[in-house]
């Protein structure tokens, strides 16, 4: 009998579709109507930190340089107050296999499927993922489709989505390009059940494990640079995988440095928005994802995110479009490497930051990515000239997203501002009071959303008024 493949039956089979996809049952980990034993989930994987390691090395994976920026350090000392500018590294996860540190998520993955014997792997994703989804099923003889959000409905597509499609293609994976909706879910889960396929999603306990590995890489090697721990990481914010895992990899080595989250500031423009998919040059890393995804996790394609932000982040800086496109420039022109946008936002975040600390303090950018013909800046503030966006010199703040992008004129324009992180808690309650009223929540659940938001059953008690 011909299974019904309308949208509305293939998404009341997603839990069935997602437990064959994975072998894993989440079902095991409730403990509460909001509550769920998250450190079990995570163990149970079954992999060590030297597992990891020794896994990644197989594809090419793990081992990145860290490098200081003797001269980004510099120029931002000439514009600190005295004793202010604290030294700048750099962690070049560009020399990852498929060019950024998503091949730490996707490495477990697909070890995980060729493990299980999946004859193929699939992955939804707007482009970093998937390519590293694709090389690490190369390596491992494993047949790859990536799901992918490309198009307008004018059929144009951001330079940036398309160079990453071209790179998963590049790996032999299949790409099935669609335009911008709520297709994109539902095309993995009917590809998922027509294939057999292993899920490679995001937000799986693998792809975090994979990226505990960058964050006690990255401390060991400013223990042995520098004789001491860094005082504050920057990590790209998005979905959340990349600083839960670094956090928790900093956390096994005894690291207990601020963990700080930088997303590009694309307020007042729609992610699911068909106009305004074009009219942002960044595609990931900004608050689009960021927010929604730090004040509910369980918004993924998995029935609980591995994926929880606000367990680790202790604070949260904004950019904008202008200033990373600067920073962008800046690190080519005075650090010789060029690297794409995206991952300069947590450069531009770490610059900011690096003005209010004191000069023998150490901050680490904790990620950069790949660059192309399509990724790079010049390609990307192209496109959005073409798109009707003004592109011009000036004071970046006067930047209006979906409608100009201003570059500074000087570093001591890129200024950064900080996001508020207890009004990112207090959303964080009212998500949750609309899965259960607060009243009704069992003394598991006040304990898990409490973690959850980094926070005590005190401040919860006083936060629950305000909800």
């Amino acid at each position: 009998m011909t299974r019904d493949t309308s949208y509305q039956a293939v998404m009341a089979r997603r839990n069935e579709i997602m437990k064959t996809s994975m072998g894993l049952d989440y079902d095991v980990y409730r403990q509460g109507e909001i509550a769920f034993d998250y450190e079990r989930m995570m163990n149970d994987c079954g992999f060590t930190l030297a597992d990891i390691i020794r896994i990644q090395a197989e594809t090419k994976v793990g081992n990145t340089p860290m490098f200081e920026l003797h001269n980004l350090t510099r120029a931002v000392r000439k514009i600190s107050a005295p004793g202010k500018g604290a030294r700048i590294f750099l962690k070049d996860e560009a020399a990852n296999a498929s060019g950024s540190f998503k091949a730490r998520r996707a490495s477990i993955s697909a070890y995980v499927a060729a493990q299980k014997g999946y004859k193929g792997v699939i992955a939804a994703t707007s482009g970093n993922y998937g390519a590293a989804v694709a090389s690490q099923a190369a390596q491992r003889g494993l047949r790859c489709i990536i799901v992918q959000e490309v198009f307008d409905s004018h059929g144009i597509g951001q330079p940036e989505i398309v160079e990453k499609g071209r790179k998963c293609e590049a790996f032999g994976a299949e790409v099935i390009k669609l335009s911008v909706g709520p297709e994109l879910f539902y095309y993995l889960l009917l590809t998922l059940e027509e294939t057999g396929y292993f899920n490679a999603s995001l937000y799986t306990p693998f792809g975090i494990k994979g990226v505990e590995s960058l964050g006690n890489e990255l401390v060991m090697q400013i223990r042995n640079i520098a004789g001491k721990d860094p005082d504050a990481v920057v990590v790209t914010h998005a979905g959340g995988g990349n600083l839960t895992g670094t956090a928790r990899g900093m956390l096994a080595a005894g690291c207990q440095a601020q963990i700080v989250a930088c997303s590009v500031d694309l307020s007042g423009l729609h992610m699911a928005s068909d106009h305004d998919f074009n009219r942002k040059s960044f595609t990931t890393g900004h608050t689009g994802f960021g927010v929604p995804f730090a004040t509910w996790p369980d918004r993924v394609d998995v029935p609980r995110n591995a994926a929880r932000s606000m367990r680790y982040m202790d604070d949260y800086v904004l950019v904008n479009q202008g200033e990373v496109f600067y920073i962008t420039e800046l690190l080519a022109k005075l650090e010789g490497i060029e690297r794409g946008p995206a991952g300069n936002t947590s450069v531009t975040g770490a610059v900011a930051l690096a003005r209010e600390m004191n000069e023998d303090q150490i901050i680490v950018v904790q990620e950069t990515e790949y660059t192309g013909a399509g990724k790079h800046h010049n390609s990307q503030l192209a496109f959005a000239r073409k798109m009707g966006i003004e592109v011009r010199r000036g004071n970046p703040e006067e930047g209006v997203n979906g409608k100009s992008i201003v570059i500074p004129e000087h570093l001591s324009q890129v200024k950064g501002r900080r996001q508020d992180m207890e009004k990112l808690r207090i959303s964080y309650l009212k998500n949750a009071a609309k899965q259960l009223a607060p009243d009704r929540w069992s003394a598991v659940d006040r304990d898990f959303v409490a973690a959850d938001v980094k926070k005590d059953l005190k401040w919860l008690d006083s936060a629950l008024k305000e909800v």
